[in-house]
C-alpha cells in the first residue's frame, strides 16, 4: 500500500520484508565486491601491466587468434542449435502432459549438476568411432571427436538448460485466454505464435541465448576431452588461458580472459538493453 498523506492523519509507512534499506544494500554490495568485482579488478589490472602495446601484440598472435576464432564459431553454432532446440524444449514442457514429463524436466537441469569433465567423457565415448554414435556417423563421413563440430556439441550440452529455463516459466505464466481470443478471431495456430506469444516471450528468450553464449565462451571441462586441444585445431581460448598459466606466464593468461571477460559481458550488456527496448514497445503498443 502506497503511502497517504491527510490532512490531520500521519501518512501510512509501506512494510517491507526485509527491514533496513542500509544494512540490506550494504551486504549486497560487499558481496558483490568481494565475490565478483574484486577478483575481475584483479585480473583487468593483472593484463594491464604489460601495457597496450603488449596485450595487443598477445591477443593477435596468430595461435591465440585461432583459438579465439574456434571458441567464438563453436559458442555461436551451440547457441544457435540451443536457441531453436530450447525454444522446443520448453514448449512440450509446459503445453503437453506425458507420461514421464517430470523426468524429462529433470534431465534438462542434468549439465548444471553433471561436472563437466564426465560430461566431456561421456560425449568422447559416444562420438568416438567406436562409440554408439560415432560408430554411424563416421562411416557417413562426418567427424565429430577432435573437431570443432566436437567443440560445439560439447557447449551445446552444457549451455542448453539456460535456454529452457529462462522461456518455460513466462511460457507457463501466458494465461489461455489470450490464444483462445485470438483463436476466435480466426488466427491460425503459427500466426498465434509469431503475433502473440512470441512478442510475450522474446525478452526471456533473449536472455537465455545471450547465458548460453557467454556459458558457451568460457567452457572448459566437456570441451578439452572431446577437442583434442591442438594448436590452430581445435585448441579453445579457455585451454589456451591454462597452458599460459601452467607455463607461469600470468600476463598472456590474464589478457586472454580480458577479452572473453570483455565479449561475455558486452553480450549480456546488449541484452539487457534489447529488453529494455522491448518492454518500452510493447508498453507503446
Amino acid at each position: 500500500m502506497s503511502a497517504i498523506a491527510i490532512e490531520g492523519v500521519p501518512a501510512v509507512r509501506r512494510r517491507r520484508v526485509l527491514p533496513g534499506f542500509g544494512l540490506t544494500m550494504g551486504s549486497t554490495l560487499l558481496y558483490l565486491a568481494l565475490i565478483v568485482l574484486l577478483p575481475l579488478a584483479a585480473l583487468v589490472l593483472k593484463s594491464a601491466e604489460i601495457g597496450l602495446d603488449g596485450f595487443w601484440r598477445i591477443v593477435s598472435g596468430p595461435r591465440t587468434l585461432a583459438a579465439l576464432k574456434l571458441t567464438f564459431g563453436a559458442a555461436l553454432i551451440a547457441t544457435i542449435f540451443n536457441a531453436a532446440y530450447g525454444l522446443l524444449m520448453a514448449w512440450v514442457l509446459t503445453r503437453y502432459t506425458f507420461r514421464g514429463r517430470a523426468i524429462l524436466d529433470a534431465l534438462i537441469d542434468l549439465p548444471f549438476a553433471l561436472p563437466t569433465a564426465v560430461a566431456g567423457l561421456a560425449l568422447t565415448a559416444l562420438y568416438a568411432g567406436n562409440g554408439w554414435y560415432g560408430s554411424v556417423l563416421e562411416p557417413a563421413g562426418i567427424s565429430i571427436v577432435y573437431t570443432m563440430a566436437g567443440v560445439a556439441v560439447a557447449m551445446a550440452f552444457t549451455s542448453v538448460p539456460f535456454v529452457v529455463r529462462t522461456v518455460q516459466p513466462v511460457l507457463e505464466s501466458i494465461q489461455p485466454e489470450i490464444e483462445e481470443a485470438s483463436r476466435t478471431l480466426g488466427a491460425y495456430p503459427f500466426t498465434i505464435f509469431r503475433r502473440v506469444i512470441f512478442p510475450i516471450i522474446l525478452p526471456s528468450y533473449l536472455t537465455g541465448c545471450a547465458l548460453a553464449f557467454a556459458r558457451s565462451l568460457g567452457e572448459f571441462g566437456a570441451v578439452i576431452f572431446i577437442a583434442g586441444n591442438l594448436p590452430f585445431k581445435t585448441e579453445i581460448a579457455a585451454l589456451l588461458i591454462y597452458i599460459r598459466l601452467e607455463e607461469f606466464d600470468y600476463p598472456s593468461a590474464s589478457a586472454i580472459a580480458a577479452i572473453l571477460l570483455a565479449c561475455a559481458f558486452a553480450t549480456l550488456l546488449l541484452t539487457n538493453l534489447l529488453q529494455l527496448w522491448q518492454i518500452r514497445y510493447a508498453r507503446r503498443s
